[in-house]
């Protein structure tokens, strides 16, 4: 297809979203909860994480109430979501398989889903004091985190200021990060074409859907200083599973190879014919590795040798 060709699909695209938008709009408000860019036939799940009147709770965090909810019996595990059109229904398949064993607690971030953007600008420091305020209303023991993407730098920055709070950590798509490495805009229109039925079911769950443009626009312009090296994760002295899909472009390979160098106790798993998502793109063998880190002792995860070369 020739370069006129092509824009003239993409304008043709466009037109036919903007035609249905008022049916879809009107649609999302009872449809079933879905992900951003789920695919047709993939894992969905009964439970409606993120939008769950039944296992909903609020905790005042700073400016913003923060939104969780709570499944299950047994060690707490908090789940934290990706970031920007991220939500902890993208973790559903997780989430059902954790919640036999453990007490799920998943978290939706400050601007995502339930919870309230506040006015205080975005900070790292500010994404895990929520996370902690969350974490002291639900237990006093150390905790398991799993976060995805801005939910595992999240968790990094919750284990290095707060190491009495964590147990372990599970880092999916994390790795060293360097700043404007996430830059651009962000904006409600384009995600809406992508897709119209997501964006107009957060709209519904969203205390404030009249800033979520806002909201995308502070956000971006904390991804694009965001810093993560080596410096920092050498504070984080807890055992972390780190895994990336072997066609990351977010987090490439090679950053979370850095990542496990610096954090002293980490292990590494490397998801094949998976993308960012690779929880969703090759869920048999993210929760394999999972599992086998999950199942053991605090103790038999310590130490972690590196070796960096066989020179």
């Amino acid at each position: 297809m020739n370069r006129k060709n092509f824009i003239a699909g993409l304008a043709a695209m466009a037109l036919g979203l903007s035609l249905v938008w008022g049916t879809v709009a009107e649609a999302a408000v009872h449809a079933p909860l879905r992900y951003f860019m789920e695919q047709p036939g993939a894992y969905t799940s009964e439970t409606p994480y993120g939008n769950n009147d039944k296992a909903g709770h609020y905790v005042q965090s700073g400016d913003a109430k923060i939104y969780y909810e709570v499944y299950g019996q047994g060690k707490p595990l908090f789940v934290f979501h990706g970031g920007g059109v991220g939500s902890p229904y993208e973790m559903g398949q997780l989430i059902d398989r954790l919640r036999q064993n453990y007490q799920v607690i998943a978290v939706s971030t400050r601007g995502h889903g339930r919870s309230e953007i506040g006015h205080t600008p975005l900070t790292y420091e500010q994404k895990a004091q929520d996370m902690l305020a969350v974490m002291k209303e639900v237990t006093s023991e150390p905790a398991v985190l799993l976060g995805f993407s801005d939910g595992a730098y999240t968790a990094y920055k919750v284990a290095s200021m707060y190491p009495q709070r964590v147990d372990r950590l599970i880092a999916i798509g994390a790795g060293t990060l360097k700043p404007r490495y996430f830059q651009g805009d962000m904006r409600v229109e384009d995600l809406s074409k992508i897709d119209p039925a997501f964006i107009e079911q957060q709209r519904q769950i969203m205390p404030e859907p009249e800033r979520y443009q806002e909201f995308c626009t502070n956000y971006m312009n904390f991804w694009s200083k965001m810093e993560v090296n080596g410096d920092f994760l050498k504070t984080i002295k807890c055992p972390v599973l780190l895994m990336v899909g072997d066609e990351d472009d977010h987090a490439p390979v090679a950053t979370v190879l850095e990542a496990h160098q610096a954090i002293p106790n980490s292990r590494l798993c490397v998801v094949p014919k998976a993308w960012h998502s690779a929880f969703i793109d090759n869920f048999p063998v993210t929760w394999a590795a999972m599992q086998g880190f999950l199942d053991k002792d605090t103790q038999d995860l310590l130490p972690s040798k590196k070796v960096p070369y066989n020179g």
